[in-house]
């Protein structure tokens, strides 16, 4: 390498090699909690902050929608512990699509001895070179195609046209197509020609990156077109909500099925299925349906976590009054007699 491309190289080093803390620090920031946080803190920290950003307390307030998003992307990557080393790790590049943590260790380890003028060497004591061709699994492309830059330019010049730039958009997806997964046709913006079809994998979640292969700008060489990367947001839904790769729904029961215990018809990804209310249930009860929550590929299925919320009369005036002092009779216990800090 000519003293000219070492210069270039180093200053083109990728920003995780030389901010990879200070990126770390974000998503737990979102959160409110420090970095070694135990995964409980993080699930409490998150529930908080869901619970008061969530849009159904803040119709049309666009400011608690954004954090509100923030928030789940956050907890979707700390809750997840392989995603959460990638982050503390590498920063928020460690959760691009395609992102091979190992080759970025190599590449880092020999950029760091490239500046320290340094060289490997094999066992019997002669120099041995450094490929960085190994590190890109030859291609150059990836997710590492716009992170190198000019130094993989300038390795690869003599060996073929250079591929084009990688183009970055953004997409917003329903909650429902998100979990369950979806095929969507887009158009690119000013683009001429057929729409790309864009497959959205099962257990995709805010913040989550997608690649499209050669849809991204041209070579200013004659290379293959670069990708376009797309940067999923997933509207929230009014009912259920997501905890990694659980799912929980609130679900409304009347006074009557309560006390005695019903049967009662429950949405899911899968479809509806009926599951028994137990009797004497009460607000706050949860009952587990289980590899009924996100499908995602690498990952066990999540469960269906149901809370139920007993529903009294909006209705019914002095004759319902009567019948409540009736039942208050019965409630010999002071409810609130465990609650203290």
């Amino acid at each position: 390498m000519r003293p000219d491309d070492e210069r270039i190289a180093t200053s083109r080093r990728p920003t995780y090699l030389r901010q990879s803390k200070s990126m770390a620090d974000d998503l737990y920031a979102v959160l409110g909690v420090p970095r070694n946080a135990e995964p409980s803190a993080i699930k409490k920290a998150y529930r908080k902050l869901a619970g008061q950003l969530h849009p159904d307390k803040n119709p049309g307030n666009k400011g608690a929608e954004t954090r509100f998003k923030e928030v789940n992307r956050a907890f979707q990557v700390l809750s997840d512990a392989k995603q959460r080393k990638l982050y503390d790790e590498f920063g928020d590049e460690g959760l691009r699509e395609g992102f091979d943590a190992e080759r970025v260790r190599a590449y880092r380890d020999w950029a760091s001895r490239q500046q320290r003028g340094g060289a490997t060497h094999d066992p019997g004591g002669g120099a041995q070179a450094f490929d960085l061709e190994d590190v890109l699994g030859g291609s150059g492309g990836g997710a590492f195609g716009d992170l190198f830059g000019d130094l993989i330019g300038r390795t690869r010049r003599a060996r073929g046209p250079a591929k084009g730039p990688d183009l970055e958009s953004e997409i917003t997806i329903d909650f429902a197509s998100a979990v369950r997964g979806a095929t969507l046709e887009l158009r690119p913006q000013g683009a001429a020609g057929a729409p790309v079809t864009v497959r959205i994998p099962a257990g995709a979640s805010e913040g989550s990156r997608v690649r499209i292969s050669g849809q991204g700008g041209p070579s200013p060489t004659g290379g293959p077109r670069g990708d376009l990367v797309l940067t999923i947001h997933v509207t929230p839904d009014p009912h259920f909500r997501r905890e990694g790769d659980d799912l929980h729904l609130d679900l409304p029961v009347t006074i009557a099925e309560a006390y005695h215990g019903a049967k009662a018809t429950v949405p899911t990804i899968d479809g509806s299925v009926t599951m028994k209310i137990p009797a004497r249930t009460q607000s706050g009860n949860v009952v587990r349906l289980r590899g009924k929550g996100v499908a995602k590929k690498g990952s066990p299925i999540g469960d269906l976590y149901v809370h139920f919320l007993v529903q009294i009369p909006k209705e019914g005036g002095a004759e319902v009054a009567t019948l409540v002092d009736a039942i208050a009779k019965f409630q010999t216990e002071d409810p609130r007699a465990d609650i203290h800090l």
